[in-house]
């Protein structure tokens, strides 16, 4: 099996946000958190547990969005 993007969850001080998911998201979701407990030998963590580390890890690794934070932060410096 490939490496997943999202390894282990860190258990982090959360901000409540609610959302609606597609149903089909929302499934891929739980076979996603199936997947991580299968990977790591533990049990799978609860979906709504892996959502925040997977939308960090899609910004961590847009381009266009930290060199538009990039720009951002250099008009508020000056």
């Amino acid at each position: 099996m490939s490496k997943l993007k999202l390894g282990t969850i860190e258990d982090d001080k959360p901000v409540k946000l609610t959302i609606e998911l597609p149903a089909a998201v929302h499934r891929n979701l739980v076979a996603y958190a199936e997947a991580i407990g299968r990977e790591s030998g533990q049990p799978a963590p609860d979906p709504s547990k892996i959502v925040a580390p997977m939308i960090e890890r899609f910004m961590a690794t847009d381009r266009a969005f930290a060199s538009a934070r990039k720009s951002k932060r250099s008009i508020v410096a000056n």
